[in-house]
């Protein structure tokens, strides 16, 4: 019983190796984390101990056997995650060269074990006491990197800036698997050759400390990269909105200009009906009438809004597509007022260009904004739409362009950096949008009375 026990010691470590690769990546799942362990942790537990009997009526090396399980295995593990192919494999390999060098190490003391037992020098698998210190170091090692594999390797694996550097990641831990396989003695009788033993060990102890600081490094620099890029990504970000926001503040000067002009324009019906000009009345209208904007200029009582509102109700007009707002907000917002209006803008302008793809007869949107105990603004905005909507990593895509879509990164970046949140969800061709904005920590000149 203690011989057969030997193999399954050796391919138990599948186990440890497994949930340490789930651990960077318990956020992309496909099912529930006890789901996914209910029917893994039996299947794997079976599959060690099934080859593991292989192992030992067949007397083949368990290496053999790994070669022909870790494939089908790691196709199990990207099967059950939500990522490219390139980074699961990456994870993947990279637990199995910790754990090569693991088993360079384990070689070694069962060499000792059997050195000091006097057993066999030619015994094919690890003695039961190697085979346990292999488990144990393996679940010392994925103690000790739950932490950095739980927090910092995920924060890297979410972030899609440094997305190439994972088509050449993979070579990293291939060399290292094939070097912990070269170290392997064609004979074991060599280990037990005078210092060679001694020379395996600091091999193999060099090998994996090594390992670890260039994972270390490859994670620091990643870090470092993925901050460039966000700041980069940002300051885009910054400048689109402060381009959206010159065109929102024209459109605004608009509709004050229009204002004023109507409120010339009731003098001049004033002075023109003191007169009893009836004709000229007429006439005056006539023209009037043909150079005001069609659109409805009030929606609510903050100009700002209101503006903005107005201009997408007229494009919405023009496109023949059905537009209901119910806007309850005063002259005054306790929110910065240029946040508000982009990320009013950013909706309404992604809700039309998605009605345009609709067809005619399904187009609608509806949009509420409103204040919530006077700490909160929330804006919810339904359209309708037709085709599929692409995502990558929880990130929307754009349908204009290659790459992420800049409207929602805008609404997402505005929402959170005073602790706001934003949700999207689409279902039954309907896109919905919910954008929470808390109170501004300052009042801006934006928000000042005019």
């Amino acid at each position: 019983m203690n011989t057969m026990l030997r193999p399954i010691l050796e391919l138990t470590v599948m186990i440890s190796g497994i949930l340490l690769a789930y651990l960077p990546v318990q956020t992309y799942l496909k099912q529930e984390p006890w789901k996914l362990a209910a029917w893994l942790a039996p299947l794997l537990t079976g599959t060690c101990i099934l080859e593991g009997a292989l192992c030992y009526f067949l007397n083949i090396s368990t290496g053999l056997v790994l070669f022909l399980t870790l494939p089908v295995l790691m196709v199990i593990y990207h099967k059950t995650l939500r990522i490219s192919i390139w980074k699961s494999a990456s994870i993947f390999l990279a637990v199995c060269a910790v754990f090569a060098c693991v088993n360079s190490l384990s070689r070694a003391v069962n060499a000792i074990v059997a050195a000091q037992l006097g057993l066999p020098e030619t015994e094919l698998w690890f003695h039961t006491s190697a085979g346990i210190f292999y488990n144990g170091i393996c679940l010392l090692f994925v103690i000790a990197a739950w932490y950095p594999a739980s927090h910092a390797a995920r924060t890297m694996i979410e972030d899609e800036n440094f997305a190439q550097t994972w088509y050449i990641f993979w070579i990293l831990p291939l060399i290292f698997i094939g070097l912990n396989l070269f170290m392997i003695p064609r004979y074991k009788g060599t280990l037990y050759t005078g210092r060679i033993l001694q020379g395996y060990i600091v091999i193999s102890l060099v090998l994996l400390v090594i390992l670890v600081l260039f994972y270390a490094m490859f994670l620091l620099m990643a870090n470092s990269l993925n901050k460039n890029a966000r700041l980069q990504q940002e300051n885009h970000l910054l400048s689109l909105q402060q381009t959206r926001y010159e065109n929102l503040c024209t459109a605004i000067e608009a509709a004050r200009q229009a204002r004023h002009d109507i409120r010339h324009h009731f003098l001049q019906l004033s002075s023109l009906a003191e007169k009893g000009d009836l004709e000229k009345i007429k006439e005056y209208l006539s023209i009037a009438s043909s150079k005001i904007p069609d659109q409805n200029l009030h929606f609510c009582e903050n100009q700002a809004a209101d503006s903005v509102i107005s201009h997408y109700a007229a494009l919405a007009r023009r496109t023949e597509i059905p537009f209901h707002v119910k806007a309850d907000l005063p002259a005054r917002v306790p929110v910065d007022e240029i946040d508000m209006c982009l990320v009013l803008s950013n909706l309404l302008e992604n809700a039309i260009e998605a009605s345009l793809k609709t067809a005619p007869s399904r187009r609608k949107i509806n949009a509420e904004i409103y204040l919530h105990h006077e700490r909160l603004l929330l804006i919810q905005v339904e359209n309708t739409f037709d085709g599929k909507i692409q995502k990558k990593n929880h990130i929307f895509q754009s349908s204009k362009r290659a790459g992420n879509g800049v409207g929602i990164q805008s609404i997402r970046h505005i929402a959170e950096k005073n602790g706001g949140d934003c949700n999207f969800t689409y279902e039954n061709g309907i896109f919905t949008a919910k954008i929470m904005l808390r109170v501004s920590p300052k009042p801006s000149a934006a928000s000042s009375p005019r």
